[in-house]
């Protein structure tokens, strides 16, 4: 007979592995829904630099590195060519305006001189043979002009000798009329005449005044062909120090190339090269200071040149008062260049981390120090020593300055 089997109750064990997954599907939901899914990274502590967060006056200034020169350096070029014949001055020497410095020969300008002297002279023969001949054309026509007025006179006192006799009957009315006729046609040559030279006088004054304008033409060439001589010798346009001579006896100079410079030491610049994120803020008159022995020395920024070079610009300063007496043309000098005036900010101590963040984010730790968290913030101007924060931050909290290569990608550090 059949032998009933009774159903156990109760937990068994082969219900354990259901019982295990379907914990296990409740415990990944649940770290789904409140868990915590940002990367934590664990960093030494000591491999991090920790800053303070303050609030306090922003100096609102860049730091440089400046180059003293002289005030002003004017280069040497030669205004006609040549070749070297003779350094008059060395580099380093102390001259005067209008000194020589060195002194060229040019053979071809000497023969221009002799050709320009020579074309002269012919232009003046020319001029000296034509004022002749002009003066004997014009004897020649005054004489002319007086031998037609005696003619006229003549015709006109037989014209009127015939004029009387034909009126009282005496002569036959031709013979009265060829005389009157004879006076009318050597009038006519006379106004004809006259009017002919006037022509020709006025004709050889202009001819006269051309040629002599050509020749004062020609005078002023040979004058300035001859000046042309005396800028073979190079001078100094200026007093100062020959600070450059780049040139050797026979070499051949063409005219307007650079040979060397003169340097005006009666008074010095700083030449300085700033960082084009600063260019749309520095402007001309801008204070910069520095010191030296103990005191302050004060600047003012002379000239921005708008050309950026390998991320740079070059603007030139000046002393507003009293410069170093020991200062040289060649010496560095540490600026602080003022953008603006001081004022309360939010601070952060400089670090490498902005060239990771770009300042639009940073590690703040928490009150336990043992975790730092990534956050979002705006930084505004900076200086040699601070960041100035413009949202983000709360003075007396502590953020992580030192670089952020190696962890960028985290949320979360845990400093150990």
């Amino acid at each position: 007979m059949d032998r009933i089997i009774e159903r156990k109750r109760g937990l068994q064990r082969k219900h354990i592995p259901y019982m295990a997954g379907g914990a296990f599907l409740l415990a990944m939901v649940l770290w789904l829904v409140f868990g915590n899914h940002r990367s934590t990274l664990r960093v030494s502590a000591e491999d991090v630099t920790v800053g303070k967060v303050t609030k306090g006056e922003f100096k609102d200034y860049v730091r440089l590195n400046g180059t003293v020169v002289p005030i002003q350096v004017v280069h040497i070029s030669p205004e006609e060519g040549g070749i070297v014949m003779e350094k008059v001055a060395e580099e380093g020497q102390q001259i005067r305006k209008g000194d020589v410095i060195v002194r060229l020969s040019n053979s071809s300008l000497d023969l221009q001189i002799l050709n320009a002297e020579a074309e002269l002279a012919e232009k003046q023969n020319l001029l000296r043979n034509t004022q002749v001949a002009m003066q004997q054309d014009r004897l020649n026509n005054e004489t002319e002009q007086a031998s037609v007025d005696m003619d006229v006179q003549r015709k006109r006192r037989a014209y009127e000798q015939y004029k009387r006799l034909y009126d009282e009957g005496l002569v036959a009315k031709e013979t009265f009329l060829q005389a009157k006729e004879d006076y009318e046609l050597w009038q006519k040559k006379q106004n004809l005449i006259g009017e002919r030279l006037k022509k020709d006088a006025q004709y050889r004054n202009i001819q006269m005044e051309q040629m002599e304008d050509n020749l004062e033409n020609m005078q002023r060439n040979v004058l300035l062909v001859r000046q042309r001589k005396g800028k073979l010798e190079v001078r100094s346009t200026i007093d100062g120090e020959l600070g450059l001579l780049d040139v050797a006896l026979g070499q051949s100079i063409t005219a307007g190339q650079t040979i060397g410079q003169v340097n005006d030491l009666s008074d010095f610049k700083i030449e300085a090269q700033i960082d084009e994120h600063y260019i749309d803020r520095v402007k001309v008159g801008l204070s910069a200071a520095f010191e030296r022995d103990g005191k302050t020395y004060t600047l003012t920024v002379r000239k921005v040149y708008p050309e950026v070079r390998q991320g740079k610009f070059r603007t030139d300063l000046t002393f507003t008062g009293t410069r170093p007496a020991q200062i040289r043309s060649g010496q560095t000098c540490n600026l602080n260049l003022e953008l603006g005036r001081p004022a309360q900010a939010v601070l952060i101590p400089k670090g490498t981390f902005f060239q990771t963040t770009g300042g639009n984010w940073i590690f703040v730790l928490d009150k336990s120090g043992t975790k730092a968290y990534r956050r979002h913030i705006r930084i505004g101007r900076q200086n040699p020593q601070y960041y100035e924060v413009d949202e983000g931050l709360e003075p007396g909290e502590r953020v992580i300055t030192s670089g952020y290569e190696a962890f960028e990608d985290n949320e979360i550090l845990k400093l150990e």
